[in-house]
């Protein structure tokens, strides 16, 4: 069985192939990021040879991010449902793993037809803030400016979601919760249009405060407004799998509509990387999700 299952994940990787070419980067501000002081030093790939191996291969890991960005990856012409969604990656706020929970996402999203926006949010975090506090503005002017160039991109403005893991999945959480009200000066007309996101997908996410109670973090204040959401844990996931738990009771109790799927086993950052464990089949149950949400409605 288990070996059935490793070679359907390999085959469904296969299956991803090649995916458009990505846009260049675009700068999310004009000129410093709103309260940033340039006072980082130069962005890198902070991967040592110390660090551990996912699925077998290395993991980009950029640090000090004070230029963020995004990049639009879009969904191949044949494929194109005009459904779009934010990629944060995650690295506990202190690094990106950009291609483990970034790129790679981005040609799986590609393969069922969806556009990939992948945000290079500030890291670390900035001294004297809540560690999301910067990456907050950043997703937001994200998702303004994706929902502001809908038409430009071949992209239906009602089927902007998020998907975020980790850090970046709280960050996916936090934007959710916290759309109503830009957390920044107005630049321009895209902090005009809503930052709402459609729909959210949450994985192995780290939502609770951290004094080890199961408190969801005070900027996590779901309402009726927060979008339909995924999430997806495992039992031995050192990121507690209570951070789930609560967020979907706080779901629940707000009547917005949400799918969790917890798994027995698979620890923490593995991305979509093939693994012999039931959790690396976590995106085909995605795609399920969004198609019975009609985001991937309208495949050419």
């Amino acid at each position: 069985m288990r070996n059935k299952l490793l070679n359907l994940c390999l085959f469904s990787l296969m299956a991803y192939g090649t995916y458009a070419a990505p846009a260049p980067p675009i700068p999310l501000w004009n000129g410093t990021a709103p309260g940033d002081k340039g006072n980082l030093g130069p962005e890198h790939d902070s991967t040592t040879a110390r660090d551990h191996l996912t699925g077998g291969r290395r993991v980009t890991r950029i640090a000090d991010v004070s230029v963020p960005s995004l990049t639009l990856f879009p969904a191949p012409p044949d494929k194109r449902t005009g459904a779009a969604v934010l990629v944060f990656p995650g690295g506990g706020y202190r690094i990106l793993a950009w291609d483990l929970e970034g790129t790679e996402i981005c040609e799986w999203l590609n393969s069922i037809g969806a556009a990939c926006v992948l945000v290079k949010y500030r890291v670390p975090a900035r001294e004297g803030l809540p560690p999301y506090a910067a990456p907050l503005q950043d997703a937001q002017r994200a998702a303004g400016m994706v929902r502001a160039h809908a038409k430009d991109w071949a992209i239906d403005p009602q089927r902007i979601g998020v998907l975020g893991f980790s850090a970046g999945a709280h960050l996916s959480a936090a934007l959710s919760d916290n759309s109503a009200t830009r957390s920044y000066p107005r630049v321009d007309a895209a902090d005009d249009v809503s930052c709402r996101p459609d729909f959210a997908i949450l994985v192995y996410p780290g939502l609770m405060v951290a004094d080890g109670s199961d408190k969801l973090g005070p900027e996590l204040q779901v309402t009726a407004a927060t979008p339909p959401t995924f999430i997806v844990q495992t039992e031995d996931d050192p990121v507690r799998v209570e951070n789930s738990l609560a967020y979907y009771v706080a779901l629940k109790a707000a009547k917005v509509p949400v799918e969790m799927h917890l798994y027995a086993a698979g620890g923490h950052g593995y991305g979509l990387r093939a693994s012999p464990l039931a959790v690396t089949t976590w995106p085909a149950r995605a795609t399920d999700w969004l198609r019975s949400l009609g985001v991937l409605a309208g495949a050419k």
